[in-house]
């Protein structure tokens, strides 16, 4: 049997705690240990709101579901196998088949575990074991573990939220008479402000607070340089170059695919500026897509999504509430979309989407544009391997390209592609840890794969 870095020629291995010391492995060894046991607090915490909600039964489903996660911490630490579903839901048999998939890339000497197996696998099955727990829990199986922390990082960026309400409102005002070198000066702001709205992760900090309480427009300069590539340019030809003339006889690109990250601050960034490539008519269309379930602590499901914009109607300041009732009237019109699919919440690689989950493929295949945010997208693109950082980014997509797609990302795992010679050994010379602190980003792009 070979093993798994050999099964594909020039294909380099997975990243995996296997690595003493690597980020991977400090990644399995304390943050995910840290984040089971803040998701346990969380559901005793709630005790008696289950007990109000659901009496005794209440009581008892919150002692089991806690017991199974007190089990999957205990497997996590002392690297136990990794063990098969058993909830039945509709993406069980899917999961059982890729513990087989990568049992068979390692070999039958040792089993698929926590600290010996590809990263990316073991931090998803993590997500999605806790999500077993639950399920197989009734009546608690819908409690969303990181509901508190996604809600307190909306609440608690309200002042950056108005800042950019407010500038959206000036731009929107003016739209129809900004020449076309204005309208890319907003564009590439507001596409900057999203990019960095992605610092806003709980995961990475373990569910530790972290919000945006200033402006994120006043920053952009100072960050500038953090950018390591940046094909802003690149995603702009490619909207100005899909425009076709519209029913009102405006030229518009058809459509925008925007696959999300975190709840929170990061969403309105994500959903300022999807109202300003609709209204500045860069767009006819955007499709969001998010996760069918609760996943790597603050990412966006349908709950966070429709909530957001309520909060946002919700609010009495002027130019945030307007945006919110704007943005539910994109939502009954169909100018906005919201999806989710459950190939968001499994391990695969994007490589493998043609082949695991055609339909999401053909979906996004009718895309002018499909932006990718944050970290865990860009690991799934890459396939969170070992590439060296010179690697072209095309080449690390292996085939993935179901339309031009760009990576807005802040950096946060030790997987980046694309960079110019030399440049990673100068930036691991000034900062050890640029890959892993969030504080670099990339705006990378890729032409549609033939």
């Amino acid at each position: 049997m070979m093993a798994a870095d050999q099964t594909v020629a020039g294909v380099p291995p997975s990243l995996s705690a296997k690595v003493v010391g690597s980020f991977a492995y400090l990644t399995v060894r304390d943050r995910l240990p840290t984040i089971l046991t803040k998701v346990i607090d969380t559901i005793h915490r709630n005790k008696n709101k289950f007990f109000e909600e659901y009496g005794e039964d209440g009581i008892q489903a919150e002692k089991q579901t806690i017991s199974l996660l007190s089990k999957l911490r205990n497997e996590l630490q002392t690297d136990k196998p990794v063990l098969a579903l058993t909830d039945g839901l509709p993406d069980t048999e899917s999961w059982n088949q890729y513990l087989n998939r990568q049992q068979r890339l390692q070999g039958d000497q040792e089993s698929v575990s926590w600290f010996k197996s590809a990263w990316l696998y073991v931090e998803c099955y993590m997500y999605r074991r806790i999500q077993e727990a639950l399920l197989l829990n009734p009546p608690i199986s819908d409690y969303d573990v990181f509901n508190e922390g996604k809600t307190q990082s909306f609440f608690e960026s309200q002042q950056a939220v108005m800042a950019l309400c407010t500038y959206l409102e000036g731009v929107n005002k003016n739209i129809d008479e900004l020449s076309k070198n204005q309208l890319f000066e907003h564009f590439n702001k507001l596409l900057q402000v999203s990019l960095w709205g992605n610092k806003c992760d709980l995961s990475i900090s373990a569910g530790q607070e972290n919000s945006q309480k200033t402006s994120p427009l006043d920053s952009l300069s100072s960050l500038q340089p953090f950018i390591l590539v940046d094909d802003s340019n690149m995603v702009w030809s490619t909207l100005i170059s899909a425009q076709k003339p519209g029913e009102s006889g405006k030229t518009t690109a058809d459509r925008v695919d925007i696959v999300l990250d975190n709840a929170g601050f990061e969403l309105i960034t994500d959903l300022i500026f999807a109202d300003f490539l609709v209204s500045s008519g860069l767009a006819r269309q955007i499709h969001f897509h998010g996760k069918s379930f609760p996943w790597f602590v603050s990412d966006v499901t349908a709950n966070d999504f429709q909530w957001t914009i309520r909060q946002t109607m919700a609010t009495n300041h002027k130019w945030m509430s307007k945006s919110g009732f704007q943005w539910q009237t994109y939502l009954k019109e169909g100018v906005w979309c919201y999806h989710d699919h459950p190939f968001w919440t499994q391990p695969h690689e994007f490589c493998d989407m043609a082949a695991d989950a055609p339909d999401l493929y053909a979906t996004l295949q009718g895309a002018d544009l499909v932006l990718f945010k944050g970290d865990l997208n860009y690991r799934k693109l890459t396939g969170d391997r070992e590439w060296d950082h010179t690697v072209a980014f095309h080449t690390a997509l292996r085939g993935f390209g179901p339309a031009p797609l760009c990576s807005l990302r802040t950096l946060k795992a030790n997987v980046q592609v694309g960079l110019q010679l030399g440049q990673g050994e100068k930036l691991t010379s000034q900062d050890p840890s640029w890959m892993t602190s969030g504080k670099y980003a990339v705006i990378q792009f890729n032409s549609k794969s033939e």
